[in-house]
């Protein structure tokens, strides 16, 4: 009996084992099945993925095309010629003296080219390009993407900006528009056209990298479109264009150490274009804003010494007496913060504000003084003539005072002290360089200038303001001062008579 119980037992276990056996078996393959299921799934949605994308990227693709083709026939090709005199110091030895040199031999001339770009903004034949493009040239030519060519006339150019705008005679152009830069967005894509290295209508493409940038060191308004999409010489003036094909940044220069691009470049938003070349266009100059402060960034080191919470801001370092920021109240040590509501985060915010503000417009300034925040009411005025220097031109005039081959720099008290000088008016020579126009005259350093171009001048901001009618003459009256008396001596570069 004990027996057949066992067996019972027996038997009822291996039925549960199968049953459990074959219970897992089936569990194992519609789980195996729902894994092929889910695999067949993955695969699917993976293709599905990857046909989206794959869309995307050809609509991208299209987009691109359509704004290239739509807009290169409106980015022309400019070729600028100038003749430019050889400066006597290249030459390694002197032609029986220098007297007979200048007598019977004329300075060698030779033809300089340059190349940019730039759009068309108007169907009657308006071009804008960069001023440093066209600076200087005597003859302009703008080469449409149809072969056609034609002189071009210079309407306009505004240094503070490197904006200029040029006429060609011509109607039923394809025009760009200028778009609102305002709206553009860090991360949105962007397209270049240029003629960099004279190939013409290159197209490349990239991003919006940044917005405001300034203290570069490019111009007196910074407040560049930073992109990515590459910028090679030649490309400079060409249109900066969103994917709608409209221009919302004017292509001007590239960060690089190596002389080509290296992945920043910059653009003039286009909003900034346009308020200067409507003032060109209809005036044929920009009329510029004058606070009348001299003025640099705060620094966190200068608001910890000065007692502000602030970190940020334009620092008045010296107020010019009679001037509109004079009138209004601003002192030495006043913090600009904000312009007519807008953000004054350095003093190139503040130098752009001003400088794109018509003379005669009433504006509101946040300051912080001691401390406490005020608002002042102050009129902008229109600069003295010769009084605002461009950083464009501030560059030629240093270049002209190298070629004539003078260094000059501030009289300080020190100096004055050393040289046994009773005033620190004027600038001391401090380098002649040989073999140059200044050489020749007998310039030495340790020479006192007091009046440039029958101006007398006391500082070298005044000397430069003085200098700046002698880069179209090539020829400068200087006054010179020494603890003998004084005399009048002229520098040319080009050749006496």
């Amino acid at each position: 009996m004990k027996m057949l119980q066992r067996d019972f037992y027996k038997l009822i276990f291996i039925i549960a084992f199968l049953a459990f056996a074959l219970g897992m078996l089936a569990k194992t393959f519609i789980d195996e099945t729902e894994i092929l299921k889910s695999k067949e799934l993955i695969a699917e949605d993976g293709r599905q993925v990857a046909t989206e994308s794959l869309k995307l990227a050809r609509e991208l693709s299209e987009a691109f095309s359509y704004v290239a083709e739509k807009a290169a026939p409106s980015v022309v090709y400019i070729e600028t010629e100038k003749v430019v005199s050889i400066p006597r110091n290249i030459f390694p030895f002197d032609f029986f003296g220098d007297e007979f040199f200048k007598r019977f031999f004329s300075i060698p001339r030779y033809r300089q080219r340059g190349a940019g770009s730039g759009f068309i903004i108007s169907s009657d034949g308006y071009v804008v390009t960069n001023n440093h493009v066209i600076q200087g040239a005597q003859k302009i030519t703008v080469k449409l993407v149809d072969g056609r060519t034609f002189k071009a006339k210079i309407v306009g150019t505004d240094p503070f900006s490197d904006i200029a705008l040029l006429k060609i005679n011509t109607n039923n152009l394809p025009v760009l528009k200028l778009g609102n830069s305002d709206l553009i967005k860090v991360g949105e894509w962007v397209i270049a056209i240029g003629n960099p290295f004279g190939l013409s209508h290159t197209v490349t493409v990239g991003v919006v990298s940044a917005k405001g940038r300034s203290g570069i060191g490019i111009s007196d308004i910074e407040d560049f479109i930073q992109t990515d999409a590459a910028i090679n010489p030649g490309n400079s003036g060409g249109p900066l264009l969103n994917l709608k094909g409209e221009v919302i940044g004017m292509n001007t220069a590239i960060f690089t150490r190596s002389g080509g691009y290296m992945g920043i470049g910059f653009a003039i938003p286009s909003n900034i274009v346009k308020t200067v070349v409507e003032q060109l266009k209809t005036k044929g100059k920009v009329e510029r804003g004058f606070l009348g402060v001299y003025i640099q960034d705060l620094t966190p080191a200068l608001a910890k010494e000065l007692g502000l919470k602030i970190k940020e801001g334009a620092l008045i370092t010296q107020v010019m007496p009679g001037s509109p920021a004079d009138k209004a109240g601003l002192k030495e040590k006043d913090v600009i913060i904000s312009y007519n509501g807008k953000p004054v985060r350095n003093a190139s915010d503040l130098k752009n504000y001003v400088l794109l503000t018509k003379p005669g417009t009433k504006v509101i300034l946040k300051i912080i003084r001691n401390g406490k925040e005020m608002r002042l009411k102050v009129k902008i005025g229109t600069p003295q003539k010769g009084l605002l220097v461009s950083k464009a031109e501030f560059k030629n005039l240093q270049e002209f005072l190298e070629n004539l081959g003078l260094v000059v720099d501030n009289i300080t008290p020190e100096i004055a002290k050393k040289l046994g000088l009773s005033t620190t008016r004027g600038v001391i020579i401090t380098e002649v360089f040989p073999e140059t126009p200044a050489d020749y005259a007998g310039l030495t350093p340790g020479l006192i200038i007091d009046e440039v171009n029958r101006k007398k001048i006391k500082n070298l901001r005044e000397f430069y303001q003085a200098l700046r009618p002698s880069l179209k003459t090539k020829r400068v009256l200087l006054g010179i001062k020494t603890i003998r008396g004084r005399y009048y001596i002229t520098l040319s570069l080009e050749n006496e008579e």
